[in-house]
């Protein structure tokens, strides 16, 4: 069965622990998309792992993970990850992951340019990672990018490299930044390209053999749906297509080859950055960092928090088309004697039952809620269904019906046996 997972809200939902827990039943871990701006935490055995571009299945034997043409690639970031997760005792080899020979590359200059153009919009920044992922896709859609492919020949790489610094330094000079050392850039980015050049292929007849072979697949998707460039709070979003269409595209897998669309949502709702946050509520905020949650894989940086979204998940769940939803982080709510859920936004006077395309619109949107009791008891033991208190399944129940797809796994904690089937 070939499986597309998505995260449903603005990232962080906890894509990383499913993946890991459905690589069991797969073949192939394949992402489609973004870069070293997504951050993955998976826990297992007892060790926490952080991935950034390597796909989660890498901590399973015999799987096959394949970075795909729609990601942007940062090859100095890649390789410190590779050596990290080496350290952990976790095996990478050119046999068991492979890097698409049509994904960008992100270069040194490309993470300048991303915070130089993040700082000149001052008050209205979009709160990037400033790993360089907006103006490497830029470059893809100028097409003036490098690729993995260009790495194949030294000699041909040290002078596409060389070129597109020259031009990158001249960009650079009309923004008034300082030019970079193109030697010290050449020198880094050729050392880390000595490194990967093993592991890069045309991934997509690899694909497209696991999909004719009868393999299983997992899409992994990165960040979440509402970062989608076309469908999220724009221009408050990342500069790929995080919904599911996107792991086609970025992986060269056709749509009808895909068999189940998988979405994965907190029990609460989160966001890293700025943009429109209906339901940030600075209670739960406060609630979750006081039990040590909600700082970001990549950056560190405390998320934003908010109350369950009915409304966030039910458009989501329509334009990614999800078969089914899994919920992480039902025990964030353990300690809280309420529990609110959004069930429509009021914007001016009008219910709306799914969000509106504008940021000024979104941010004059007002939270419609429900209140349900909590179950105010530890939930993170609990190793089935029949062991979740009744007010934890009736709320779970209550969000499958907003949501408008069942949601057939729920979270309780973050490693893989915390994971738990619906009935």
């Amino acid at each position: 069965m070939n499986t597309i997972i998505i995260g449903s809200q603005w990232g962080d939902e906890g894509k990383g622990k499913m993946i890991d827990f459905l690589t069991e039943s797969a073949d192939v871990v394949a992402r489609g998309q973004g870069g070293n701006n997504a951050g993955h935490t998976v826990i297992a055995n007892g060790k926490k792992y952080i991935l950034h571009l390597v796909p989660s299945g890498i901590l399973w034997p015999d799987k096959l993970c394949v970075i795909g043409n729609g990601v942007v690639l940062d090859p100095i970031g890649l390789v410190e990850e590779i050596k990290e997760l080496r350290g952990q005792g976790v095996t990478i080899t050119k046999d068991n992951l492979l890097i698409s020979d049509r994904a960008h590359v992100v270069l040194p200059f490309h993470k300048e340019m991303d915070a130089a153009q993040e700082s000149a919009l001052g008050k209205k920044a979009i709160g990037t990672t400033k790993r360089g992922i907006g103006p490497t896709y830029a470059d893809k859609a100028r097409r003036i990018g490098v690729r993995m492919a260009d790495m194949r020949d030294p000699g041909i790489f040290d002078e596409v490299l060389r070129r597109r610094i020259k031009m990158a330094n001249a960009e650079m000079e009309r923004m008034g930044l300082p030019a970079m050392d193109e030697e010290k850039m050449v020198a880094e980015v050729s050392a880390a390209a000595d490194v990967l050049r093993p592991h890069i292929t045309n991934t997509i007849p690899v694909m497209h053999d696991a999909v004719a072979s009868g393999k299983s697949i997992l899409f992994e998707g990165a960040q979440g749906a509402y970062l989608d460039v076309d469908f999220g709070t724009y221009p408050f979003v990342t500069s790929s297509n995080t919904s599911s269409a996107g792991a086609c595209t970025g992986t060269g897998v056709p749509p009808h080859k895909i068999d189940r669309i998988i979405g994965v949502c907190k029990a609460y709702t989160t966001r890293v950055g700025a943009g429109p946050f209906v339901t940030e509520d600075e209670d739960i905020s406060n609630h979750l960092h006081s039990m040590g949650r909600e700082f970001g894989a990549t950056t560190g940086r405390p998320r934003r928090c908010g109350w369950a979204d009915g409304v966030l998940l039910r458009f989501s769940a329509m334009f990614n088309g999800f078969d089914e939803m899994a919920m992480t982080n039902l025990d964030g709510y353990d300690k809280c004697p309420e529990i609110k859920i959004c069930t429509g936004y009021d914007l001016d006077g009008e219910i709306l039952a799914y969000p509106p395309a504008t940021v000024d619109e979104w941010e004059r949107c007002k939270p419609v809620y429900e209140t349900v009791p909590g179950w105010m008891q530890d939930i993170s033991a609990c190793r089935s269904w029949e062991e979740i208190p009744e007010q934890a399944k009736r709320f779970v129940k209550r969000m499958s019906e907003l949501i408008g797809c069942p949601v057939t796994t729920v979270g309780v904690g973050p490693d893989r046996e915390q994971t738990i089937a619906v009935q």
